[in-house]
């Protein structure tokens, strides 16, 4: 194939890979050679959103949206160490400020993980209700994590709910399904970090 390309190894499963961009004429042709090679297999978007969502990691649209700031979305990881409040360059990116009072003062709701405690899939749009059938939350992304071999979730929960380990439910067709908040990813990333 002699065409130009941009390979990354910005891959979106928690896995170690590679993406591979080309011209959209020549996309075809690469496809079909690297499915020629013994070891590649084709997958779809659900084989990538299932470990995508075993390695915690938002899907935009779903999991965070121009709505959603990186202290609700438990992404502060994201933020370089020199530019965190009281570090030497803090600041100097749009809605620092905002993060700062965030930071300091909380937020009214947070991403977590959630451990389905049934073997029922819990899917993105599913209200989350504490012990009592309060509302406090919305499943944000949900499925079945082939790595664990459970269900497991994503969603945005009022704050006083998001400590590990609390006890809430699902809501699926009707019935109360128990789930417990739980650290994201729920597996160990394994892609190298240079």
């Amino acid at each position: 194939l002699d065409q130009p390309c941009i390979v990354s190894r910005s891959g979106y499963t928690g896995e170690d890979g590679y993406e591979i961009s080309v011209p959209s004429a020549a996309a075809e042709a690469l496809a079909r050679r690297l499915l020629a090679e013994p070891e590649v297999e084709a997958i779809g978007l659900g084989a990538r959103d299932s470990l995508r969502l075993e390695a915690g990691l938002c899907l935009y649209g779903h999991d965070m949206d121009a709505g959603t700031t990186p202290v609700m979305a438990n992404l502060g990881w994201a933020l370089s160490k020199v530019r965190r409040e009281g570090n030497g360059r803090a600041g100097g990116f749009p809605g620092a400020e905002r993060i700062f009072t965030e930071q300091r003062e909380g937020v009214s709701r947070k991403r977590v993980g959630l451990l389905v405690q049934e073997r029922v899939p819990v899917r993105e749009g599913a209200e989350l209700v504490d012990a009592n059938g309060a509302s406090i939350g919305r499943v944000t992304s949900g499925g079945f994590g082939p790595t664990l071999g459970v269900p497991v979730a994503m969603g945005y929960v009022d704050s006083d709910f998001a400590a590990l380990d609390t006890q809430l439910f699902a809501v699926v067709r009707g019935k109360q399904v128990p789930v417990k908040v739980a650290k994201t990813p729920f597996v160990p990333q394994r892609y190298y970090r240079g």
